[in-house]
């Protein structure tokens, strides 16, 4: 392994000069546990590795009580989000996905701010972040800027960052009664692994919980970067939700998927787990809104 420095700066402002001065040769790093095995291992050689551990203003995790609009600093960890009766409650959609992520190890240091910006495309953190119509909050050289978590994938491992700039926090806006989300890391075993297909489901119904008002169906490595099956969920607005309507709509969504052979499963197969998941994360979701 290369050797490097290591800046630990206390706030944003310090890790942005910071990579000014070294910008050719620096990475920001969060928690870790993705960027360090990448030096360990020579896929990465910077001579500078700037932590953003100390900056405790990404390390919020914070929900407005009177608007209803929950703050996820990129430093908070999965095990956090795991771990929170908040998040369990009221955002079932994403402690799905973060208490399925890697070992508890890895929940125990890895951030969600770092399992996005890394930007591959079995990120389990993407999908719910998405459904939940997540919006990042960016601070670089040049100033702030908001782009929403669909919009933040160019490529597998690139991201619309610009040099120098930090994913700062997560904005999920208030989400509506009668809603109810549910995501599934599809594998070949319950061990730790990266899924074959990742699906993530939320529903709103109306004050009657008969029609749907909203609807977002979400994909992991079902593309080269996270996405939503746009046909698929404007199919379920407007109808009584059933599993004849959800099987419908799972139909379309493996229809609209761009999945790909691989070492660790074929496409075909990928397909069919999204029409099962589909279905199935949505009756999940009835059964969500129907209990609360």
């Amino acid at each position: 392994m290369k050797a490097f420095k290591y800046l630990s700066p206390e706030t944003i402002e310090a890790a942005i000069f910071f990579y000014g001065e070294h910008s050719e040769t620096a990475k920001y790093m969060a928690g870790g546990t993705d960027i360090i095995v990448k030096v360990k291992e020579g896929w990465m050689e910077p001579e500078f590795l700037i932590s953003l551990k100390k900056i405790r203003e990404m390390g919020h995790l914070i929900k407005n009580k009177a608007s209803g609009e929950l703050s996820i600093g990129a430093l908070v960890t999965h095990a956090i989000l795991e771990k929170s009766l908040m998040i369990q409650n009221d955002y079932p959609i994403l402690y799905d996905a973060v208490s399925n992520i890697g070992s508890l190890q890895v929940r125990n240091m890895g951030t969600i701010g770092g399992n996005l910006i890394n930007a591959v495309p079995s990120a389990d953190g993407a999908i719910p972040l998405i459904a939940l119509d997540g919006v990042a909050q960016l601070v670089g050289p040049e100033g702030e800027r908001s782009c929403p978590i669909k919009d933040l994938f160019l490529a597998p491992y690139e991201t619309v960052l610009k040099p120098g700039e930090i994913l700062k926090k997560i904005i999920i806006p208030p989400q509506a009664p009668h809603t109810g989300s549910a995501y599934i890391k599809f594998g070949r075993r319950a061990a730790m692994e990266l899924p074959l297909v990742g699906i993530g489901v939320l529903l709103t119904l109306d004050s009657h919980d008969k029609i749907c008002t909203k609807a977002r169906i979400c994909l992991g490595v079902a593309a080269p970067t996270p996405m939503r099956a746009y046909d698929a969920e404007d199919f379920l607005i407007g109808k009584t939700i059933n599993k004849k309507i959800l099987i419908q709509a799972g139909n379309m969504a493996a229809d609209q998927s761009k999945v790909r052979d691989s070492i660790r499963g074929k496409a075909w197969h990928r397909k069919e787990m999204i029409r099962v998941h589909v279905r199935r994360m949505g009756l999940k979701c009835l059964e969500l809104i129907n209990n609360r």
